[in-house]
C-alpha cells in the first residue's frame, strides 16, 4: 500500500497541473476576451477535459488493488497521466500570438489533440489490464465498446477539417462521457 500512495501522490501533481492550466486557460479567455477571439468548440473540448480528468483521478483509486507494483507499471501510469496534460496544453496555450483566434489555432492542432486523446483512450485499456484479474472481470462489452467508439471518433477528428464535424465531435465525446459517468458511476 505505501507503493501506492507513493504513485497516487504522483499522479495527483500531474492531473493537479493539467486541471491548473485548463482552468488558467479557460480563465485567460474570460479575462481577455479581445485578446484572441474563443472557440466554443474548443472551449467545449476544455471542458470535456476537465470532466474525464476528474473521473480519471477518482477512477485511478482502482489501482489500490495492484497487488505487485514495478518500475515498468509505474512509468505506465505515470505516461498514462501526463497525457492528461499535454492534453490540457494543446488546448490552451501559453502564447496564442500565432494565431488570429482559437478556431485557427483548434484546427491547427486538431491532428496533435486527436492523437494524444486516441493514446488516452489505448492506455485506458492497459491501465484497467494493470488493476488485475479481479477488476478486468468485472469490465462489461460497453466499456469496450466506448474505448473503441472513441477511438474511432478521433480518427474522424483528425481527418476531418470542417468546423461542423469537429463540432459535432465535441458535443457527442461530451455527452457520452456525462452518460458514461452517469450511467456507471452514480448508479451506487
Amino acid at each position: 500500500m505505501e507503493t501506492f500512495a507513493h504513485i497516487k501522490t504522483v499522479i495527483g501533481i500531474i492531473l493537479g497541473l493539467s486541471i491548473t492550466h485548463s482552468l488558467k486557460g479557460a480563465i485567460t479567455i474570460i479575462e481577455h476576451p479581445t485578446k484572441i477571439k474563443p472557440y466554443w468548440v474548443q472551449l467545449l473540448w476544455g471542458f470535456n477535459l476537465f470532466l474525464t480528468t476528474i473521473y480519471f483521478w477518482w477512477f485511478e483509486v482502482h489501482l489500490a488493488e495492484v497487488v505487485n507494483w514495478d518500475f515498468f507499471k509505474y512509468l505506465f501510469i505515470i505516461t498514462y497521466t501526463i497525457i492528461y496534460y499535454i492534453l490540457a496544453v494543446t488546448l490552451f496555450p501559453e502564447d496564442t500570438s500565432d494565431h488570429k483566434d482559437y478556431k485557427t489555432y483548434f484546427l491547427n492542432r486538431k491532428n496533435w489533440f486527436f492523437t494524444f486523446l486516441a493514446a488516452l483512450f489505448i492506455f485506458d485499456f492497459f491501465d484497467t489490464y494493470i488493476k488485475g484479474a479481479n477488476y478486468v472481470s468485472r469490465i462489461e462489452i460497453p466499456y469496450i465498446l466506448r474505448g473503441f467508439l472513441n477511438i474511432a471518433g478521433c480518427i474522424i477528428g483528425i481527418k476531418s477539417s470542417k468546423a461542423t464535424i469537429q463540432a459535432a465531435l465535441a458535443i457527442m465525446f461530451l455527452i457520452y462521457q456525462v452518460v458514461w459517468i452517469c450511467t456507471y458511476y452514480l448508479k451506487g
